[in-house]
């Protein structure tokens, strides 16, 4: 069983004056399997972060179908719940609940902590390989800039530009390289790309996913991601490319990791089954 990539975009309505917020997330994942499952997993990373930018009032996740088998923190701090799919099950539900109280850091989470060293970051992933043309970008980028932080922000800019917001034409496998070279991606390409070019000119970057709160509208279809880069000076900071900004009190960490799939909000592996479905409702609100 493999999670479909993020596909929420808001490019409409942003403004600068969102000091703190306290939002409400309503999060919903339906599984129906065609046939009875005699063994599945799912590894769930839904579980926000405690930061300097979040504190975490209030987090309930309930599952219908399933149990928890394990409940731990990984190598990059992520909160994973390991749940078993009952036997026979032909569904399984996931819910999420809670309250998250965010300020305003300007994008900016600080020095780096954890268990997983800088250069780990450094490392390209399947999903983050630097093809000739990423690396082209990712230079293009640092003659533009006057320091790191005007360069990664002129490359969040390009790569906006490049590769067009557009749902369908990829999916949780599309590398960075593949999607910039079809010129159309959704949020988790746009991080990928970003990290693979920041790599490049020898920043560590990681992939973020979490929640958006948009303000067009309180139900979404998927979870949001974006890109952080470590800048000597400065620590980790954040860049959501699809919206071309850093992120704000709207936005609330779940988890991270090198690429999407050490991040992935749900992943796993099923026997049997048949065919499958999943529908996803989600509400973020202030």
């Amino acid at each position: 069983m493999r999670a479909s990539p993020p596909k929420s975009n808001a490019t409409t309505g942003f403004t600068d004056d969102n000091a703190a917020m306290l939002l409400k997330i309503h999060h919903r994942t339906h599984y129906r399997f065609e046939h009875p499952v005699p063994y599945g997993l799912q590894r769930l990373r839904l579980i926000p972060k405690e930061n300097a930018a979040q504190h975490i009032v209030r987090w309930d996740t309930n599952i219908e179908g399933g149990k928890v088998e394990a409940d731990y923190l990984d190598f990059h701090n992520n909160h994973i719940l390991l749940v078993s799919i009952d036997e026979s099950a032909t569904e399984i539900v996931v819910t999420c609940d809670g309250e998250v109280e965010t300020s305003d850091t300007k994008g900016i989470l600080g020095k780096h902590g954890g268990y997983v060293p800088l250069w780990y970051f450094l490392k390209p992933t399947r999903l983050t390989e630097p093809s000739k043309e990423i690396q082209a970008l990712a230079r293009a980028s640092q003659k533009e800039g006057d320091d790191a932080l005007a360069a990664l922000h002129a490359l969040s800019k390009h790569i906006r530009e490049a590769v067009r917001y557009d749902v369908g034409h990829t999916d949780a496998e599309t590398t960075a390289d593949a999607a910039l070279t079809l010129g159309h991606g959704v949020c988790q390409d746009h991080a990928h790309i970003f990290i693979a070019a920041a790599r490049v000119l020898g920043h560590p970057a990681r992939y973020v996913s979490g929640y958006l709160m948009l303000t067009d509208r309180v139900e979404q279809e998927a979870s949001h991601a974006w890109a952080e880069a470590h800048i000597d000076g400065l620590g980790w900071v954040g860049f959501d490319i699809s919206n071309g900004i850093s992120p704000d009190p709207r936005y609330v960490r779940v988890a991270t990791g090198a690429d999407y799939a050490e991040a992935a909000p749900i992943s796993g592996l099923s026997f049997g089954g048949g065919d499958q479905s999943m529908v996803v409702r989600l509400a973020v609100e202030q």
